[in-house]
């Protein structure tokens, strides 16, 4: 079984982030069945960069990962800062989005110097969609193609108006520290799947609070993506959720669908948001190999 390397990389302003690293392995003289760590790295087809959501972490999307390094694709998953494992920021903050865009180029141009390869493949998941479709148009010299999974670019779930109200007092008062909760608190919204549900219930590493600055500067984020639509020019994937109840399909699929790319749109029956918690994510997951198959050959 594919296993990752955990590691960090360093950021534009020097610090240090997490990162788990998914080499494509062989077995030693096409030995069968070797424990992980015992296999030889091959050269990738392929590299991903994967963008976790706005509660979730690296953990949560490791089958796909595996998935992806199994058939041939480096991936690297980057905690973004204050979320996951990352202890050396304040938990669930930021100053500046555009903290984000920089934190994901220098993710990128590390596996660009890694593996050799002239682009990686961008997959965003949840709101990590919305920060994949903005970094897309921040630096569109190191992206093969985009990939979002029930991106959160146009959400159904929001804060309420007076928790906005209290955000805005916040920073008016010089308080960008001052926490709020995610809306999220039903593990419902994300799946169906009694298991995984109490996953996310239970999940030590989840992101359950965000400061005044972070919540402000994920508007701006908003904004960012929106009109990083209009120029963003890598083929796009974009994969739905059918029963998704945090993001509204019906606005994604048109705010994709006018974007000047080559696209592919999926909608997977009965499913919900995080397709990764689906009992069977297999079909979703074979669709990712696929796409990134395809934008590799430029088909």
């Amino acid at each position: 079984m594919v296993e990752p390397v955990d590691r960090t990389y360093t950021t534009r302003d020097g610090t240090e982030l997490p990162l788990l690293a998914w080499e494509p392995t062989c077995p030693r003289n096409g030995g069968v069945g070797m424990p992980p760590g015992e296999g030889e790295v091959k050269r990738p087809r392929a590299a991903v960069l994967y963008l976790h959501g706005i509660q979730s972490h690296n953990e949560w999307y490791e089958p796909s990962s595996r998935y992806l390094a199994a058939a041939g694709v480096t991936v690297y998953q980057v905690e973004r800062r204050g979320s996951g494992r990352d202890t050396a920021h304040e938990r669930g903050h930021v100053e500046r989005a555009e903290v984000w865009l920089e934190d994901v180029a220098a993710a990128a141009e590390l596996a660009r110097r890694e593996t050799g390869l002239a682009g990686v493949h961008l997959l965003g998941v949840s709101w990590g969609g919305k920060l994949a479709l903005a970094c897309a148009a921040h630096r569109p010299d190191l992206y093969r193609s985009l990939i979002l999974a029930a991106p959160g670019v146009l959400p159904r779930v929001d804060v309420t108006v007076v928790t906005k109200v209290r955000i805005a007092r916040a920073l008016l008062a010089r308080q960008p520290l001052r926490r709020f909760r995610i809306p999220l608190d039903d593990p419902a919204l994300f799946t169906a799947n009694p298991e995984r549900q109490r996953y996310i219930a239970e999940d030590p590493l989840g992101l359950r609070e965000l400061t005044a600055r972070f919540l402000a500067e994920s508007r701006r984020l908003d904004r960012l993506a929106r009109r990083a639509a209009a120029s963003v020019r890598a083929p796009t994937f974009l994969a739905l959720a059918e029963h998704d109840r945090i993001i509204d399909n019906t606005a994604t699929r048109r705010l994709v669908l006018s974007m000047a790319v080559r696209r592919r749109i999926v909608v997977y029956p009965g499913t919900h948001h995080t397709l990764e918690f689906e009992p069977d994510p297999t079909p979703y997951f074979r669709d990712l190999a696929a796409w990134i198959d395809e934008a590799e050959r430029g088909v």
